[in-house]
């Protein structure tokens, strides 16, 4: 597993939120039951909407893009408080 697939795993609870915004029709047992396996999450995508494995994997790398964004923020934002 890498570092990021240990974050996001970690992270699952923003994450999940953000998916279900994206894709409204899948319920959080679904997503639970995924575990944040983007595989399954695909494949759950596949199932209820058609969308192909490209679709869900553009859609879901801006999930995480923007995830990464704000916790990077934050990090930056903590650093520069703890030098003041």
């Amino acid at each position: 597993m890498t570092m990021n697939e240990e974050m996001l795993k970690g992270k699952w609870l923003e994450i999940k939120g953000e998916v279900q915004k994206a894709w409204g029709n899948l319920t959080n047992d679904e997503l639970e039951k995924t575990k944040g396996d983007a595989k399954a999450i695909a494949g759950l995508v596949q199932q209820r909407y058609g969308e192909g494995i490209d679709v869900f994997e553009k859609k879901y790398a801006q999930i995480v893009k923007a995830f990464e964004n704000k916790k990077n923020a934050a990090v930056d934002a903590t650093k520069q408080s703890l030098k003041s």
